[in-house]
């Protein structure tokens, strides 16, 4: 594969890589020229994608890594930009949901550890780019949220919906700080999508189900459409639900 593309010599550093949309948007990347930087809990899973890419002609390294961490974070990103020199993008897809979900169910481990990672993590990972990202004075960082923020409902839990709304605020604060340094972020709130997320569900969807949902694919292409945009020009909030209701 030869790597000339919309993000030709571009740096992305991708959590929550190890499967679904994360997983999709690396292999997206990379074809379009992308060096990649994998984050995962998953170690084997993000090293054999980092394998994968690295056999198509791409660069793309592997570091373990739980968002949750602050510490994990800074280690990651420090090693990110050791490797590569810059850092052009961030992609904070990492999330996680609990089976517990309701205010009667759920314990205050669930509400923690959706948060730790949904919102936390986020900001971990933006805190730790942000100084790499002003000294270039550019850069994009993509927030995956959630319809849930904006629709939301009992079936996704209060920790969810609070985490992902926390993201869409986040988004909007981080650039209304960081414009004047070159650095865009955009929040995109999927509807369903078919990934390993539905599986705790308390009701596990039909496959029926989950063959009307978007798929990893579809959240690929449109976080490398904002990706690959001028830098003058700026998404702040995109909205993407299934065709089928």
């Amino acid at each position: 594969m030869t790597n000339a593309g919309k993000l030709e010599n571009y740096v992305a550093v991708i959590t929550g890589a190890s499967s679904g949309i994360g997983r999709a948007t690396a292999l997206r990347f990379a074809q379009e020229g992308a060096s990649l930087a994998l984050l995962s809990r998953r170690a084997p899973h993000i090293e054999q994608l980092a394998q994968d890419i690295n056999n198509l002609g791409s660069e793309a390294l592997a570091i373990p890594t739980d968002v949750s961490q602050a510490a994990e974070v800074g280690a990651a990103i420090h090693q990110v930009k050791a490797h590569f020199g810059h850092i052009d993008i961030l992609v904070n897809n990492a999330g996680i949901n609990t089976p517990r979900r309701s205010f009667a169910e759920a314990g205050l481990s669930d509400w923690e550890s959706v948060i730790n990672t949904d919102l936390n993590g986020v900001y971990y990972c933006i805190h730790a780019v942000l100084p790499i990202m002003r000294d270039q004075h550019r850069g994009t960082i993509v927030n995956i949220s959630s319809r849930a923020a904006k629709f939301p409902s009992a079936q996704p839990g209060a920790a969810y919906i609070a985490a992902k709304s926390g993201v869409v605020g986040l988004t909007y604060a981080l650039n209304e700080e960081e414009w004047r340094n070159g650095i865009r972020a955009c929040v995109i709130e999927p509807g369903e999508v078919d990934t390993e997320i539905m599986l705790a569900r308390p009701v596990v969807p039909s496959q029926e189900q989950r063959a009307s949902m978007l798929t990893s694919e579809d959240l690929a292409e449109t976080i490398l459409f904002v990706c690959s945009l001028p830098d003058r020009a700026s998404i702040e909030e995109l909205y993407i639900r299934p065709r089928v209701r």
